[in-house]
């Protein structure tokens, strides 16, 4: 999910999403990642007049502005406060038996990234928090304090593919030493400081690695990317679609695995489907984004 140059929301391969769901009057789908609610709108424009979408947030700032934007349709709109993780649990306390489609974007979202106090980006200098649900005790700057060195190496080598990862760790450590790493501007500078400058690369600032692995951590993401795929099958009636966009290779290759092994899973799409051209033009942040789709076997 993001926003374009423009600065209007737009989710990212929402057409590609809407054509793969196949969303129909009638049909109870899921948006695991409502967002701002770009993908859910259009699911539910889709399914008028009756169609039904139980859009799950965790966090508490995106999913009031989702209820506001959506609020035009009505009850047909059901918002869940909790992690997609919880899909079977939440949906059996709303009584819902099976789904006709489910859809999770694993992109962190522009509004999560653009309130710098939020302490995902780098952009500017804000608390190093990045929990998506704040009621969540453990922060970024929690596990930059209490790690050890081997820990911090191990976690930015594991959920960022960082290959400087010994090396941040180290700078990491001795910089806490003096005064805690408490902002997202200082963590970023550490690391600008510990990585050698033919290593930074051209396209991306040096700590967009660090940052993601230390979101991943605090917020358990790929425990609760693992948990969903295992699970949902639960809840998809024969032939439901699952569609999951991915924006780097931790997480596409955990769902393209689960898609292949998984017997419950019929692969839809045998490669992933990407951004067109206009659509990385008009929102950059789109470029990296695969989407896969399997159906309920």
């Amino acid at each position: 999910m993001s926003h374009g140059q423009n600065g209007a929301h737009v989710p990212v391969l929402r057409d590609e999403v809407v054509e793969w769901l196949m969303p129909r009057p009638g049909g109870v789908y899921v948006d695991g990642t409502l967002g701002l609610g770009g993908h859910a709108g259009a699911i539910l424009e889709r399914t008028a007049p009756d169609g039904r979408l139980i859009g799950f947030e965790w966090d508490e700032d995106a999913a009031a502005m989702a209820a506001d934007r959506l609020a035009r349709f009505g009850g047909r709109l059901t918002l869940v406060q909790a992690s997609y993780a919880d899909l079977v649990p939440e949906l059996d306390r709303l009584g819902i038996k099976g789904v006709d489609g489910l859809v999770v974007d694993l992109g962190v979202s522009s509004l999560q990234l653009d309130r710098i106090e939020r302490g995902f980006s780098f952009r500017g200098d804000g608390a190093l928090d990045m929990r998506m649900d704040r009621s969540r005790s453990v922060t970024a700057a929690t596990l930059v304090a209490e790690l050890s060195e081997e820990q911090l190496a191990d976690l930015f080598y594991h959920y960022g593919e960082e290959r400087q990862a010994r090396r941040i760790a180290r700078f990491l450590v001795a910089a806490r030493q003096e005064e805690p790493v408490a902002t997202t501007g200082r963590l970023a500078a550490i690391v600008a400081a510990a990585v050698p400058r033919k290593y930074h690369p051209s396209k991306v600032h040096v700590a967009t690695k660090v940052f993601q692995a230390l979101r991943i951590a605090v917020n358990g993401e790929l425990d609760n990317l693992t948990r969903l795929l295992a699970t949902a099958p639960a809840v998809l009636k024969p032939g439901a679609r699952i569609c999951i966009i991915t924006f780097q290779s931790l997480e596409d290759r955990i769902v393209k695995q689960s898609f292949l092994h998984n017997p419950a899973y019929q692969v839809v799409s045998r490669r992933p489907i990407g951004p067109s051209a206009g659509e990385i033009e008009h929102n950059p942040r789109a470029r990296s984004a695969k989407l896969r789709v399997a159906a309920r076997a």
